[in-house]
């Protein structure tokens, strides 16, 4: 929850700061609420998965199956006729997706909070008017592409890890090289994906 408070909370304050300035200059800082609910559920609750997904979930699942490899635990597993990939894989990446999804649940609530407490006691819009627009661009389809997304996240990162982590090689130093390389596919795999997945969201609705 900490990383989560560190990187979503920051975002969500310079989001809101920004868009109430320019709310602002036209007179309709009052609907700053449907901004925010727009920014947090589209963008933000997905991104900061991203970021938390791959920096933390994927490399300590990389870490974790690279160390057994190298102590050849996974090699004994095969012998004794345990699969590892439904023992070790198969968990550890239907965790990643759910804990994704309910991550990007936690980031959106942070975020809406936080926006209420900065716009309403800081910038002093109307409480009223924040709530009562939260729905005015953002509805249930938005949320259902930003749960999707953010599920997807954990997907892909959850593959990735447990992919890297069972083909290290090179002792301890191979388990590092292979850490690191996880952060980067990661990275690159999951802003890639959500480009897509946003552009499939627009064309059929939603992202507005």
């Amino acid at each position: 929850m900490l990383p989560t408070l560190a990187v979503s909370i920051p975002l969500t304050v310079l989001i809101i700061f920004t868009l109430n300035i320019l709310l602002a200059e036209f007179g309709a800082a009052d609907i700053s609420g449907a901004g925010a609910a727009l920014g947090a559920v589209t963008q933000l609750g997905p991104l900061t998965t991203v970021l938390v997904i791959a920096g933390a979930g994927a490399t300590a699942i990389c870490a974790d199956l690279g160390a057994r490899t190298i102590r050849e635990e996974i090699d004994a597993m095969e012998v004794l006729g345990i699969d590892p990939i439904h023992r070790l894989v198969v968990p550890r990446v239907v965790a990643a997706t759910i804990v994704a999804a309910l991550l990007n649940g936690a980031v959106i609530t942070i975020g809406l909070v936080g926006g209420f407490v900065f716009s309403v006691f800081i910038q002093h819009v109307s409480a009223g008017a924040y709530v009562g627009t939260l729905t005015l661009v953002t509805g249930l389809p938005e949320v259902i592409i930003s749960v999707v997304k953010s599920a997807t996240f954990g997907l892909i990162a959850g593959l990735v890890g447990c992919y890297r982590g069972l083909t290290t090689k090179g002792g301890p130093k191979g388990v590092g090289t292979a850490v690191n390389e996880t952060l980067v596919l990661c990275v690159i795999a999951l802003f890639a994906t959500n480009v897509v997945l946003t552009t499939i969201g627009v064309r059929f609705g939603t992202g507005h």
